[in-house]
């Protein structure tokens, strides 16, 4: 089987399952594994792919993503392949995730040891009562995370409550806006604009009685096997939050 994936987070899910021969296509983004990122053939990026070199690889199998994928793409791409397109909304439908991917690859015991790892890490997760959150994803302009977004299942998985639920997905916001939120918790993510140490600084100074935290964007944005992999660090996160006064 020739597979091609075409979003980062499902790349590395393959990896899991063992798939080093069979994978022989992935995007520009797909940073995990690394051996693969150095040396597997690049197709694009998730919203932009190279349909005439996918063609070319001859794939069996192609990967994909309602949300990350671009639906005119994806639509071309099974004219002349099949073309699996999956949809993950919560951190539970990882594990319907791997089961899937484990029985398209013939990969069914690894999905299995998989499945057990995640299903153990979800249920092991601390969960922190009564406390705000304004996940940033973006800068100029500043954006949020809505309600319907995977990273708004993953803070309602920490029992973290995102003021911006009730909007949908990316919500713009302005400073005069986050002030008025007030949130007790502000998370700058690593991803897709990689917040640093000055920006929260800088935050901390319009926020002064907000929490504020740099975060992996991987642990609350990946879904697949990443969170067995960065459950200590969202361990360490939520602990901080919990005792920190």
């Amino acid at each position: 089987m020739r597979i091609i994936s075409t979003v980062p987070s499902q790349t590395e899910l393959l990896a899991d399952l063992s798939l080093e021969k069979e994978v022989v296509g992935i995007t520009k983004f797909c940073v995990h594994p690394d051996s693969w990122y150095r040396n597997k053939t690049r197709i694009g990026g998730t919203k932009n792919l190279n349909v005439d070199k996918i063609r070319e690889l001859r794939p069996d199998l192609i990967i994909a993503n309602k949300e990350e994928n671009v639906r005119d793409q994806i639509e071309e791409l099974s004219r002349f392949t099949k073309v699996l397109v999956t949809e993950i909304k919560t951190p539970e439908d990882n594990l319907k995730l791997i089961t899937d991917l484990g029985h398209a690859t013939d990969r069914i015991n690894e999905a299995k040891l998989l499945k057990t790892q995640l299903a153990f890490c979800l249920k092991s997760i601390q969960s922190i009562k009564s406390q705000t959150v304004i996940y940033l994803i973006w800068s100029d302009p500043y954006m949020t995370v809505g309600g319907d977004t995977y990273i708004n299942a993953m803070l309602d998985t920490c029992g973290l409550q995102n003021i911006y639920r009730e909007r949908l997905r990316y919500p713009q916001l302005t400073i005069s806006e986050l002030q008025e939120a007030d949130p007790d918790l502000l998370f700058l993510s690593s991803e897709p604009f990689p917040f640093k140490e000055k920006h929260l600084l800088a935050f901390q100074k319009i926020l002064p009685m907000t929490k504020i935290h740099l975060v992996d964007g991987e642990i609350f944005s990946w879904y697949g096997t990443r969170l067995i992999k960065v459950k200590t660090h969202l361990d360490q996160l939520l602990e901080s939050i919990s005792t920190k006064p």
